[in-house]
């Protein structure tokens, strides 16, 4: 792993701690959410100051280097963190749908009972 990339690497993380806490101050962003990217970002700092984790795993995987093994697990990890987010997403839409349907329900049948009262 160059120099270069183990600089960026580490100025990206911290970038990326700096603006999930300041989102987090400004309660734009729920803790929760936040922990996942400041473990990822703490993650990538480790692998930058000890790139012998990057070394040995792709090694044992039988990736031709580090470099590919590093960007290779940031992808699955993302990819892992989108299918969640899409999870996620779908079931507090069906619970909005829910929502939506309940209150119309309850619109209507108060409509009924004013016309019924008239």
């Amino acid at each position: 792993m160059t120099t270069t990339l183990k600089i960026v690497l580490m100025v990206m993380c911290f970038l990326t701690c700096y603006y999930t806490l300041h989102k987090i101050r400004k309660a734009q962003m729920q803790i929760e959410d936040s922990i996942f990217w400041i473990l990822f970002s703490i993650s990538l700092v480790l692998v930058s100051i000890f790139p012998n984790i990057a070394y040995f795993t792709s090694e044992l995987l039988g990736i031709g280097s580090p470099v590919n093994f590093v960007f290779l697990i940031m992808i699955f990890i993302l990819l892992f963190k989108l299918f969640s987010m899409s999870i996620k997403m779908s079931q507090l839409e069906y619970k909005i749908r829910n929502l939506v349907q309940q209150i119309a329900i309850k619109n209507y049948e108060s409509e009924k009972n004013e016309k019924n009262k008239k």
